[in-house]
């Protein structure tokens, strides 16, 4: 399918093109942009969007999320966080069958899109029905079966990520990673067996990580250390990581992830509500190091809203260092894109626009009260915008969303089941 959107003012996250362009065509082929330029003809496409006034960008990557919690938004509230895990999320998840992640996943599905999310990186479990999902909705997705042990099942876990890697290679649209849930619910064991499947199969490892001070504690009481952040050399030196949260790691600590592999998913409003506290990113990014942004899942995380997460990226970083030079916001912008790209290995295809890259893109419409008038069109981005602005999402070439429907999806009939999960749960 040929798609050509006309006169739209282009964010493409680009090296090689300006920061901002007004009056742009982009030819999409298949799944390709073919070309990006001015005045390409109307004529013999099968579809032309007219874009003018709006914005064009690519479409966002939310680097750390568990999708299928999604009928647990807003149960956080009266917890810490792993008083939340205990005592009230996993006894829940315990009861999940296929059928209810499935139709949890739906409805972020239908959150992200409307969002202007087109790919996401997920850990959870019963991950073929979080797949099916995705692939009913269009969306890109790299996702894992996550591994854990301190309950023991580490073998039935490995031997289940095992054939989710085998059964998804040749898919375009999903890409298997291998998922430590983290360093308190791992064993040394664990760690080396997941590090052992993701060398065979060259994937890289997506764990939690320093997210509280008692994550800490535990860790060095379950691997026998006086520093977590030492394993992580230790355990991981020849591995790619992506390592969500970093909440409790010091700016003196930064060299020993300089050393790795590493991105950080950057995860603030999750940090927030849970109490953890606030990632120093500014360090991170101060020495180096890719990060790029997360919602976490809607438990702990009210949303999947990446704008609401850019904003709090952004704010959170100007008060807690006391300088409101740090993160402009074309800079957050790249955390939302192209970082979150290069954290997931795929920079060469998505996370920017550009001439034979993967058409994975969304259109905003910010002729509202909101967003009006633009003095700055990055800061709008960061700080005004909402996912009602998100007009288009058209992922890996296809229209996923057009003036804000989703076609062949009854979102009705999914809210109705997802609230009928959640009431037999309870």
């Amino acid at each position: 399918m040929k798609i050509l959107i006309k006169n739209c003012n282009l964010i493409s996250m680009a090296k090689t093109r300006d920061k901002y362009e007004e009056g742009i065509d982009i030819l999409i082929n298949d799944n390709k942009i073919e070309r990006i330029q001015k005045g390409i003809s109307k004529e013999n496409y099968d579809k032309v969007i007219d874009a003018q006034g709006k914005v064009v960008m690519p479409g966002l990557i939310n680097t750390h999320t568990h999708i299928p919690m999604s009928i647990f938004r807003d149960t956080l509230d009266g917890y810490g966080l792993q008083e939340w895990l205990n005592d009230k999320i996993w006894p829940m998840e315990d009861k999940l069958n296929d059928e209810d992640v499935y139709y949890a996943s739906l409805l972020s599905c239908i959150e992200m899109i409307k969002s202007g999310t087109t790919c996401f990186n997920d850990q959870y479990f019963m991950t073929d029905s979080i797949i099916k999902a995705v692939l009913e909705t269009g969306l890109r997705t790299h996702c894992t079966r996550t591994l854990m042990d301190i309950s023991g099942g580490m073998e039935e876990r490995l031997k289940e990520l095992e054939e989710l890697i085998n059964n998804y290679k040749d898919n375009d649209m999903v890409t298997i990673n291998v998922g430590v849930h983290s360093l308190y619910t791992c064993t040394k064991e664990c760690v080396k067996k997941a590090v052992e499947l993701a060398n065979k199969y060259g994937l890289y490892i997506h764990m939690h990580f320093a997210e509280n001070s008692k994550e800490l504690e535990d860790i060095k009481k379950l691997h026998d250390t006086n520093s977590p952040i030492n394993l992580l050399p230790e355990y991981f030196n020849d591995t790619k990581l992506v390592l969500a949260h970093c909440v409790k790691i010091e700016p003196e600590e930064m060299n020993k992830l300089k050393r790795l592999n590493v991105s950080v998913a950057h995860c603030p409003v999750s940090n927030l509500k849970l109490g953890c506290g606030i990632a120093k990113i500014s360090d991170f990014i101060k020495n180096g190091i890719d990060v790029a942004l997360g919602t976490d899942g809607q438990g702990s995380g009210n949303n999947l809203d990446m704008f609401s997460t850019m904003s709090y990226t952004a704010l959170l970083q100007k008060g807690l260092y006391e300088d409101a030079t740090l993160l402009p916001a074309y800079e957050v912008i790249k955390m939302a894109t192209i970082n979150g790209a290069k954290a997931l290995g795929m920079e060469d295809k998505i996370g920017s626009i550009e001439e034979e890259k993967n058409a994975d893109l969304i259109i905003i419409d910010l002729e509202t009260v909101m967003t009006e008038p633009i003095n700055d069109i990055f800061s709008n981005i960061v700080y005004n915008v909402k996912p009602g602005n998100v007009d288009t999402t058209i992922v890996n070439g296809k229209i996923v969303m057009e003036d804000r429907k989703i076609n062949g999806i009854d979102e009705k009939d999914i809210y109705e089941r997802c609230n009928a999960i959640i009431n037999r749960l309870t």
